[in-house]
């Protein structure tokens, strides 16, 4: 008996109607075909007495490409290949039709069936399957069993067919979905590849007789054109180690804060070094679930999985003979680990789906802003991995160790921004000064971003400083970094300390502060309670502007401020 009959109030077609309604919200959630269809058939079997359903996706020659039965997974994946009723699912691709059979045991369709547990006295097993089609070309079949004995009311198997039809309709446009998507994105790739290597021909073309390109300054006073901007000692320090790197082929492991610029620092290790003429290829490790990634970086055999229409190279065929760049290699998944490790142990690996073991030779460059060395005696991290991937390890200067690039940062990023938008754009001395007494824990990338927020909003060509979002009470790293009691930044470690003045009386505790937070160059920076808000009063209570009269940073203010318990005042 159908589930979809049970209740006396309803009719089959409301349940019908409902069931068809709960699969379509399934097949509307994105992830992998396989457990989607997982899904379905599960859900499917609440609104129908099915002993078994299967989903047997086929390919352009009728071959079966992936079979999927309720608690499918990929160690049973194989298990269900071999299960598929093939006569059956021939007919049906064959004709296009729903093929029904009420006895599969006197079937010539099954010729080999048998009923694999205790069948009740007097029962048969039926057999129900539908086409799934991709407008009129069938693109795989749904097919399911029932048991009928004297105890259930056997009903017309043309409603439970209705059904099924139009369950796999459902099925059959989403697949339509998946393979459109799919093609968009390696189309999007190729365009994105060829993209990268002509400028990477370009660069090279444009690199002078030193082989240093032009984006990356060498000596003091030379101009970015759009890649590593500035001269002050952290930052000549690291490009100096990236080029020390560049010449070797060891694994490179770039750490530093978020928006420190680690992409263009990792072309810098490929641009200095001996495989600059073959390809650059990049992938965030952090923006693709871990069934995708896989594929991202050693490929897929056409017919691998759902949607895998053609043989695709992955990311480290790619860059055979180059570099490969992982981004956010520390969130990647244990069981992705191992699969990683095993290239750069052997330099081989298979595509997904395929059995050819394929060898290269890639330079590896990865980065992380998270503490690894932390992540491994965590067991998120395997220990193994790490030394792989950190042979060489290069610590990328946060801004505020590098001061004196701000305004040369600041005046690259208007000039993009008015070459974009066609404008013209200048900065003030009093614009530079707030800029210079920012903490910008978003380093370089949020320097970016205050220079575009406040070109857009400029009511005029020459920006002062009031035209700034932390003039405003609107800047929320403003707020972020004044609050923050501990620091939130773990990765740069204090190579100082410095010490606020305790107020006379002796009652509150020195409080510390990093060699970072320091602007001036005095060793032992010192503020007493009445010092600190006479400025703050002098000032207008704008803490920036304080800390500019006492020679201190803005975060050593909010120390103080913290120290004393002063009420900040608002107006």
């Amino acid at each position: 008996m159908s589930s979809y009959s049970r209740g006396p109030s309803q009719t089959r077609a409301d349940i019908a109607l409902r069931g068809v309604y709960e699969i379509s919200k399934v097949l509307a959630v994105p992830g992998r075909l396989e457990i989607t269809l997982n899904n379905v058939l599960t859900l499917l079997s609440s609104f129908l007495d099915m002993r078994h359903g299967l989903v047997t996706l086929i390919d352009e020659a009728g071959d079966p490409t992936s079979v999927v039965g309720i608690g499918w997974s990929e160690d049973r994946a194989r298990a269900w290949m071999g299960r598929q009723p093939q006569r059956a699912v021939d007919q049906i691709c064959v004709t296009g039709m729903p093929v029904v059979v009420p006895n599969m045991q006197s079937s010539a369709l099954f010729p080999d069936w048998s009923f694999d547990g205790a069948l009740p006295r007097d029962a048969r097993v039926s057999f129900i399957g539908v086409p799934i089609k991709d407008r009129m070309k069938v693109v795989g079949t749904l097919t399911i069993e029932q048991i009928w004995d004297e105890t259930t009311t056997y009903h017309a198997a043309d409603e439970d067919v209705r059904f099924l039809t139009m369950v796999a309709n459902l099925i059959g446009q989403t697949i339509r979905l998946l393979k459109l998507v799919q093609r968009d994105r390696e189309r999007l790739m190729d365009q994105q590849r060829l993209l990268e290597k002509g400028l990477s021909e370009r660069n090279l073309a444009e690199r002078g007789p030193d082989g240093i390109e032009p984006s990356i300054p060498a000596r003091k006073g030379d101009a970015g054109k759009g890649g590593i901007v500035g001269t002050s000692p952290a930052l000549r320090q690291a490009l100096q180690q990236i080029r020390r790197v560049a010449r070797s082929h060891s694994a490179v492991l770039l750490r530093g804060e978020s928006g420190t610029g680690k992409e263009l620092f990792a072309r810098a290790t490929h641009d200095f070094s001996p495989r600059a003429k073959k390809a650059f290829i990049k992938l965030n490790c952090a923006a693709l679930p871990e069934s995708v990634l896989e594929s991202e970086l050693f490929g897929h055999e056409k017919g691998a999985f759902t949607g895998a229409v053609a043989q695709r190279k992955g990311r480290f065929e790619l860059a055979d003979g180059g570099t490969l760049f992982l981004d956010e290699i520390g969130d990647t998944s244990p069981a992705f680990q191992v699969k990683l490790l095993r290239v750069l142990q052997e330099g081989e690996f298979e595509r997904v789906g395929g059995n050819q073991t394929i060898k290269v030779d890639v330079r590896l460059v990865c980065a992380t802003n998270r503490n690894l060395e932390e992540a491994v005696a965590k067991g998120e991290f395997r220990a193994d991995l790490y030394y792989r991937i950190n042979v060489v390890s290069v610590r990328l200067p946060a801004l505020r160790d590098r001061r004196e690039d701000i305004p040369q940062l600041a005046r690259e990023f208007l000039r993009r921004f008015d070459r974009e938008h066609h404008t013209e754009h200048e900065l003030s001395p009093s614009a530079i000064r707030v800029l210079e007494s920012c903490y910008f824990p978003g380093n370089v990338r949020e320097l970016e971003n205050c220079i575009r927020r406040t070109a857009t909003l400029s009511l005029e060509d020459r920006i002062g400083e009031h035209d700034f979002a932390c003039r405003n009470d609107e800047c929320l790293s403003a707020t972020l970094w004044k609050t923050a009691v501990s620091d939130p930044f773990p990765i740069i470690q204090p190579r100082a300390r410095a010490f606020v003045d305790d107020d006379p009386a002796g009652e509150r505790p020195a409080i510390p502060l990093r060699d970072t937070d320091r602007e001036s160059p005095v060793d032992n920076v010192k503020v007493s309670r009445g010092e600190l808000l006479e400025a703050l009063e002098s000032s207008g209570w704008v803490q920036a502007k304080a800390a500019r009269l006492l020679g201190l940073s803005p975060r050593q203010i909010g120390y103080a401020i913290r120290k004393y318990d002063i009420q900040v005042r608002k107006f």
